[in-house]
């Protein structure tokens, strides 16, 4: 087991690595873009509506992003990985939140900062990964992104009309963010990696 990805080959990700890591990615990306696409009204009346086209572009970009830069292999484990992970994104329901399309936003909020947050997986890279590949560069590009979009779901989560139900919603983020680690935990651990905490 290593903290980093590897043994690389020539400065590469191996491509078992790199099939499991963009597998779990655009499970949890395609999920969301998924999602906003769902949420997306059919005309803007607001303007934090059209923040929600712009998320929802972001992460169809790093599932595009991630098919076309990772080098596949087969891997027969992924089918019922991807099936708990895929049932991982599901909305829950979030007790105290009676109004069913403020519940929907927040669990959207949630998963994607859950996302954004909890998954780095350019610091996994070793400093000896070949800037020039693709996955290298794809993975380094998907973290940067994670963190600009991160802060659309800081600001609505903890925006004036959340006030009453702060600790709702804390609660629910927690619970997002403990489900996101462990998959991601025990993807890296399916290929050798050490989950940093």
């Amino acid at each position: 087991m290593s903290a980093f990805f590897g043994p690389l080959e020539d400065g590469r990700v191996p491509p078992r690595q790199q099939t499991r890591v963009a597998a779990f990615l655009i499970s949890a990306h395609g999920a969301l873009a998924r999602q906003f696409a769902l949420a997306l009204p059919a005309k803007f009346e607001a303007a934090w509506q059209t923040e929600l086209n712009a998320q929802f572009y972001r992460e169809s970009e790093i599932v595009s992003l991630l098919m076309r830069a990772t080098t596949w292999v087969p891997d027969f484990a992924l089918a019922p990985m991807a099936a708990s992970w895929e049932m991982a994104w599901l909305p829950a329901p979030i007790d105290g939140i009676a109004d069913h399309a403020r519940a929907q936003a927040i669990h959207l909020a949630t998963l994607a900062h859950a996302v954004h947050a909890g998954i780095r997986p350019a610091a996994l890279l070793p400093t000896e990964a070949n800037a020039d590949d693709p996955f290298v560069t794809a993975l380094r590009r998907i973290e940067f992104e994670s963190s600009r979009l991160l802060q659309a779901q800081i600001l609505y989560l903890k925006g004036p009309d959340l006030v009453p139900v702060r600790d709702v919603i804390s609660a629910a983020l927690e619970r997002r963010h403990a489900d996101v680690r462990r998959l991601w935990n025990e993807t890296l651990q399916g290929i050798g990696v050490v989950p940093r905490e």
